[in-house]
């Protein structure tokens, strides 16, 4: 009774949201997911418990915090970048560490994924360097925490312009697309990229191929599939 009763709650609360502004973690990302979630396609249910794993992870976030206001080092926490029309986000903190200022973006894994880490994941890094923009910070800390264990990795991030200029470029050539109506072509290595694994627009992505076409010509396409499902 009361799984059912949870697992409606999550369904419900995923199932109304819709994308109508870039967040700083759509950046490096791929551009045809951003893509369907602006244009509201057809999209796979994301699993309760994954969704609850991501309530989890928050969780987290907020114990750190706790212990890093404890220390006295946080200067602002949550907070968001200044407001404009590209691209939103909300930074986990910013704090001060003697005399120099970080934004710090706490990110919580399982333990296959943290033994695993060697360096910041490139995802991560590209949103931090964004925070690293917006805020005019120069430095920054990836801190990851293994949800399994509480074990802790940091690294430390100096702005790239080089990087940020890469992101927002990237940002506006796709909101240019959304804003034509004109679907991205697909990530060249899908058969083995991890976005494309865990992709909730993976069936979608694969029916209309691998180039650029317009929406209408994919929309076509996509009310065809979801027809051919109703009857069967």
């Amino acid at each position: 009774m009361l799984k059912e009763l949870i697992d409606n709650f999550y369904k419900e609360r995923e199932k109304n949201r819709q994308q109508t502004k870039f967040w700083i973690t759509d950046a490096g990302r791929c551009p045809r997911m951003i893509f369907f979630k602006f244009k509201n396609a057809p999209k796979k249910g994301i699993d309760p418990r994954i969704l609850r794993m991501f309530d989890h992870g928050d969780y987290i976030h907020r114990l750190i915090l706790n212990a890093l206001f404890s220390v006295g080092i946080v200067r602002a926490s949550e907070i968001n970048i200044p407001s404009q029309e590209l691209i939103s986000g909300r930074a986990d903190a910013i704090i001060s560490v003697g005399d120099e200022m970080y934004v710090l973006d706490i990110k919580s894994m399982n333990s296959m994924v943290f033994r695993g880490l060697e360096k910041p994941k490139e995802e991560n890094e590209n949103q931090l360097q964004l925070y690293l923009h917006y805020f005019k910070i120069p430095k920054g800390i990836l801190l990851y925490v293994n949800k399994d264990t509480q074990d802790l990795r940091e690294f430390f991030i100096e702005k790239n312009q080089e990087i940020i200029d890469a992101l927002l470029k990237e940002l506006q050539d796709l909101k240019n697309k959304i804003d034509s109506d004109e679907t991205p072509a697909a990530l060249a290595d899908r058969s083995k990229n991890w976005q494309c694994q865990y992709c909730q627009f993976k069936d979608i992505c694969s029916l209309i191929g691998e180039d650029n076409l317009s929406w209408d010509s994919a929309k076509n396409k996509i009310e065809a599939l979801e027809t051919k499902k109703e009857d069967q």
